[in-house]
């Protein structure tokens, strides 16, 4: 960090409260030209509402923003946009109904002379596509694509701006580790020629590596600022939490009986997301098997399978050394097997449902939860007040509607109703996105804690350290095919990242043949 450098831009005293709810209390920070800042801070902590703040997208109660000299008009998108501001959401707000293209002309440019302004974007784009290594294809519905191929759009199109701002609000979260460095590397470049960045993370190394300065933020409140070069990992853990934290000591695994196997499993594909190509997995009771690889190679199609959304073209699946027959979200249920879903949003809660509601969607029907077609809500609400006490999910009360939560107190509760039923099998699908460290290490600690009480554990993450880290045995899919498993610490993260970039499928191929 040069402290020379020209102060860009001041958000002072920004305060706002939702109801009884102080999100932000007097937050006052700057950031310099060619400056990379951290905002970090736990869940609920006010990092996403200070940046929709300054983005426009909420009004502050009290407070000011002024960006490059001039005061920004409270509660305007398109002020921020025009003084050089971009937003990269960890939620997003793309239109569904168009194509990329489409996505990032729409209100980037005039819409006179539409075809030769879609050719000048088309060519733009397929040079920031190659430069940030973010595939994407320009005519591809938005609504078609996968988790991470939409979070590939939605950097393209703050950078397709030419923002002098960029706010990054957990933008790795579906790279592989040289995606990763390579993005890092072009920040870098870009941050030399004057580009100003805020970088939310819950990847503390991430931030160690990529900013200059690090501001935290706890219930709310500026808690402590530091230069990056004056501090560690654990000392950012600690202020972000007001007190150390340290990560669970994970044992190995043995493995016992296959609880769910898959033989040579063949799946189409949905829209552009692959299927399976000749897929062959044992989930074994009392080991966890990890999925590594690059968003929409596949991991979309396992999950379904395995959660009785989709049935198999070809091959055999397996639950306790039986053949399944008829394969259903329900059945799934019923057989022990207990879904963490991708997206929280779109499949994993109702909005406009409380969080008692929320948290009997998979057991309304289950003994205890209901009797003679009534619903037992007293101990619905019980069940769900377990689930905020235990999962430190901060929230108003279990008649809150869940659309009010944090995306991170939403997971919470996900994974209570998930992990208090005790299941047999449990697939987590990116389990801790977007969760602070002491959630990830609860969370963690949670799933290791199921594997050794005899469930078997299928964990789908783009974080290659997650995997790493917590499966026994580790798979890399990509394009619908499986890799060997290779046992926990025999391959390195470049390794396995080779094979997130399709290399090693060949031999698998060949010796095939």
């Amino acid at each position: 960090m040069t402290a020379s450098k020209d102060v860009i831009l001041r958000l002072e005293n920004i305060t706002k409260r939702f109801g009884a709810l102080t999100a932000n209390d007097a937050v006052s920070l700057s950031l310099r030209r060619g400056e990379v800042v951290a905002l970090l801070g736990e869940n609920g902590a006010g990092k996403t509402t200070l940046m929709n703040i300054l983005f426009g997208q909420y009004t502050s109660d009290l407070g000011r923003i002024e960006a490059f000299g001039r005061q920004l008009p409270p509660g305007k998108p398109i002020a921020a946009l025009e003084a050089g501001i971009g937003m990269v959401h960890q939620h997003f707000t793309l239109a569904d109904n168009m194509t990329v293209l489409e996505n990032i002309m729409l209100g980037a440019r005039p819409l006179l002379r539409p075809t030769l302004q879609s050719a000048a974007a088309r060519k733009r784009l397929a040079a920031l596509s190659e430069r940030f290594h973010l595939a994407v294809s320009p005519d591809a519905t938005v609504g078609q694509l996968t988790v991470g191929e939409r979070q590939r759009v939605e950097i393209l199109k703050a950078l397709f701006r030419d923002v002098r701002i960029l706010i990054l609000d957990e933008p790795t979260a579906v790279l592989t580790p040289q995606e990763t460095d390579d993005l890092f590397t072009t920040l870098r470049e870009a941050v030399r020629n004057d580009l100003s960045v805020i970088f939310i993370s819950h990847k503390l190394h991430e931030v160690l590596a990529i900013s200059d300065r690090v501001i935290i933020l706890r219930h709310g409140k500026v808690v402590a600022e530091t230069d990056t070069k004056d501090t560690t990992k654990e000392e950012l853990a600690a202020s972000m939490m007001g007190k150390s934290t340290s990560a669970p000591q994970i044992s190995f695994g043995k493995g016992g009986q296959p609880l769910l196997e898959l033989r040579h499993v063949n799946m189409t594909g949905e829209g552009t997301a692959p299927g399976l190509i000749d897929v062959s997995l044992s989930l074994k009771a009392g080991q966890i098997v990890g999925l590594a690889g690059v968003s929409g190679n596949g991991q979309a199609a396992l999950a379904n399978l395995v959660g009785g959304v989709r049935s198999p073209q070809s091959g055999d699946v397996r639950l306790n050394g039986e053949a399944i027959q008829c394969w259903t979200p329900r059945e799934a249920i019923e057989a022990g097997i207990a879904r963490i879903p991708e997206d929280r949003h779109a499949t994993g809660t109702i909005p406009d449902f409380d969080l008692t509601e929320n948290a009997i969607l998979e057991k309304y029907c289950s003994a205890g939860a209901s009797q003679y077609g009534w619903l037992n809500w007293k101990q619905a609400k019980r069940f769900t007040e377990d689930i905020i006490d235990k999962y430190d999910v901060r929230c108003p009360g279990p008649d809150t509607p869940i659309r009010l939560l944090s995306g991170g107190n939403m997971q919470k509760l996900i994974l209570g109703r998930v992990l208090e039923g005790a299941p047999q099998i449990v697939l987590a699908n990116q389990p801790v996105r977007g969760l602070d460290i002491g959630a990830v290490n609860y969370v963690h600690g949670q799933l290791v804690a199921a594997r050794d009480r005899g469930a078997a554990v299928l964990l789908i993450s783009e974080d290659l350290d997650e995997v790493m880290a917590l499966s026994d045995i580790i798979h890399v899919v990509s394009e619908g095919r499986l890799s060997p498993g290779f046992d926990r610490g025999t391959m390195t993260p470049a390794e396995l990242g080779l094979w997130m970039a399709g290399q090693g499928f060949e031999k698998i191929t060949a010796h095939a043949s």
